[in-house]
């Protein structure tokens, strides 16, 4: 109840195929207030995914109480929502108590949305059991993390992969943002193929780089190194640990890593400036000599050309600059905005010279 005040509820922000007229009882989130001339403007929501929240807060007391907390929620307005719960009290089904008896509670907010079908999903600190958790009702059979980009592979049965997918990609979409992760969909066939591809590249990566026999890259690779670079940075008594070496075979494998990273930079920075690439990118605090040949092969050359770019442009997995390199799009925005702070400082610069005039 607004009392005196009017809201305005627009059309994006109706669920599918609702229609109101002025004056009819709505319920509704309230996602922001603003200050325009003719007065505090308020704007509501129906299909904002904090409003299938609060709908449960009023219809389940132990969300309210703070016993049962809301984690996260994803929603395809009018169509479908994931909605991850945990419980602070070891007795409290967080699930069941937002179910209700025979479907009371979940219900009575379905019947508010128009009939989205909500998943409730129970939320766990391990990543890995919420994703899983996550794309229910699929059953998974792996999944691969990596912390690094934020990525999980998921391998299902074949008779599973329609399922989590979902109807135009929606079960795997409302999972990713329930999660925060991207989530690669894969049958159990895909996945073994694409790990033996990985296993293969890594040992044969391991043999030219090393110079070793395909023994010793098979035990490294199964260890889960990924990179020479891993090896450089790795403690002599770990590798030594591994069955079959000892402190003076790790010790080699070690200085040939180091051996090949420096032949491999030195090359690197040659090619480096044969294209023209300036050295103030080179110098960007993350930014490799590899990747600053990437760069300047992608007609990226100077602080400038590199500021235009987004870190998207930097990372995306099918056409971004430096997608072969390890990076996060957080650590990629950051590279674009080191490349940008020159223009602050040029802003600045401008700004003392006309006070002094």
């Amino acid at each position: 109840d607004l009392g005196k005040a009017d809201a305005v509820v627009r059309r994006d922000e109706l669920l599918p195929r609702e229609t109101f007229r002025q004056g009819d009882r709505i319920r509704a989130y309230i996602f922001d207030v603003r200050r325009e001339q003719r007065g505090p403007q308020i704007f509501l929501s129906r299909s904002h995914p904090q409003f299938m929240a609060k709908l449960f807060t009023q219809e389940v007391p132990e969300i309210y109480d703070g016993v049962i907390e809301i984690k996260a929620v994803a929603r395809d307005p009018g169509s479908r929502a994931k909605f991850a719960v945990t419980s602070n009290d070891p007795s409290v089904d967080p699930v069941g108590a937002c179910v209700g008896m025979r479907g009371a509670r979940v219900q009575a907010v379905v019947n508010e949305l128009q009939g989205e079908k909500i998943d409730i999903i129970p939320w766990s600190p391990d990543q890995a059991s919420f994703i899983v958790n996550a794309l229910a009702p699929a059953e998974v059979a792996k999944g691969v993390l990596d912390e690094e980009t934020n990525r999980m592979e998921v391998g299902v049965p074949d008779d599973q992969l329609s399922l989590a997918i979902g109807r135009r990609g929606q079960n795997v979409r409302l999972a990713t943002q329930l999660s925060g992760w991207d989530i690669d969909i894969l049958t159990e066939e895909e996945e073994s193929n694409r790990r033996q591809a990985e296993f293969v590249e890594r040992t044969n990566n391991f043999m030219q780089a090393l110079d070793v026999d395909e023994t010793i890259a098979q035990l490294l690779t199964t260890e889960g190194f990924t990179s020479i670079d891993e090896l450089t940075f790795t403690e002599v008594s770990e590798i030594a640990e591994i069955e079959g070496f000892d402190e003076e075979v790790a010790e080699e494998l070690i200085r040939r890593a180091q051996e090949f990273i420096e032949s491999f930079n030195k090359e690197m920075e040659e090619k480096f400036h044969e294209l023209g690439v300036s050295e103030d990118i080179g110098n960007i605090e993350g930014m490799t000599p590899a990747m600053s040949v990437a760069l300047g092969e992608a007609d990226v050359k100077t602080l400038d050309d590199l500021a235009d770019l987004s870190g998207d442009e930097l990372v995306n997995a099918e056409d971004g600059i430096l997608k072969a390199f390890p990076l996060t799009l957080d650590q990629a925005n950051e590279i674009v905005m080191a490349a940008r702070a020159h223009w602050f400082e040029e802003e600045e610069s401008e700004g003392d010279n006309t006070e002094t005039s």
